[in-house]
């Protein structure tokens, strides 16, 4: 049996109202994703990208998602993400731009990736603060932004976690 190789795209969604962000839904990004790459590419992007790009993980508060793409293919999902403008969601549509951040070989990279980023955006926000006690209250996130070995992230699938129970 051959295995099938994935790239796993981190992606940012950014809309002009954040409470916005609740409406998303991973199908949703699922057709706007494949409506781009056929708009962009054709129906050779089309037929590459249709039934295997999927969207793994999906945060709605923050607008962070991994899409699933074939190695193949990843260059035409990532070259396509720009030119999608806004997302129907049952029936609303929500005008908002998408932003590739990182591509990596496993979801785990990209946590990894994700983490570091967060800090990142920590820290430039740490100088901004008014008073003391958001310094703090930044300080504090920054601190918490670690990866614990050993625990069952968020992003890991529940049939893993509860395998991992069993055990």
């Amino acid at each position: 049996m051959v295995r099938r190789k994935s790239r796993y795209l981190l992606c940012e969604v950014n809309v002009s109202d954040r409470s916005s962000l609740l409406l998303l839904s991973d199908r949703a990004i699922n057709a706007s994703v494949r409506a781009a790459v056929a708009q962009i590419h054709g129906d050779y992007g089309a037929a590459l990208c249709s039934m295997i790009c999927t969207v793994k993980y999906l945060n709605a508060h923050t607008g962070m998602l991994f899409l699933r793409c074939p190695k193949s293919c990843y260059r035409l999902v990532s070259s396509a993400l720009p030119f999608i403008t806004c997302i129907e969601n049952q029936g609303q549509k929500l005008p908002c731009f998408l932003n590739c951040l990182h591509v990596g070989g496993t979801i785990r990279t990209c946590q990894k990736f994700l983490v570091r980023y967060n800090t990142q955006q920590l820290h430039r926000m740490l100088p901004k603060c008014k008073n003391q006690e958001e310094q703090l209250h930044i300080r504090k996130a920054i601190l918490n932004c670690s990866m614990v070995k050993g625990k069952v992230g968020a992003f890991e699938d529940e049939d893993e976690s509860e395998e991992e129970d069993e055990e």
